[in-house]
């Protein structure tokens, strides 16, 4: 029987180190995507802009898989691996709000993150 058992353990502990990102990551990043979808700005990604909902429901999508995959665990994390730049094409993603010039959506985001968590610790 205690073959059988460690044979049950070794199975499933990998599906134990699996971890969801901590609380206050996963607010940061929902913070992030809502964000981005009540910006009304566009979203450029491998050379197509976007408006920011459908842009958001893409990244909340590559935000999925790589929870899945347990490659997230800051905000810092969510913007280097899901919203910087295409997992396909390699190229960097761009936000351009009203007639400004657009800019990287991680230097877009990583300005916001910090606004946010400024703004978290007045409080």
């Amino acid at each position: 029987m205690k073959p059988y058992a460690a044979a049950i353990l070794l199975a499933i502990l990998p599906l134990l180190s699996q971890a969801a990102p901590p609380p206050a990551a996963r607010q940061e990043i929902a913070h992030l995507i809502g964000y981005l979808t009540a910006s009304g700005c566009s979203f450029q990604r491998n050379g197509s802009w976007h408006d920011a909902a459908e842009a958001a429901r893409h990244l909340q999508r590559k935000y999925d898989y790589l929870q899945k995959r347990d490659l997230v665990a800051t905000g810092e994390d969510f913007i280097a691996r899901a919203a910087s730049e295409s997992s396909l094409s390699g190229k960097p993603y761009q936000v351009r709000c009203g007639g400004n010039a657009p800019v990287a959506s991680a230097a877009w985001l990583k300005a916001e993150l910090a606004k946010y968590r400024s703004a978290r610790q007045l409080r």
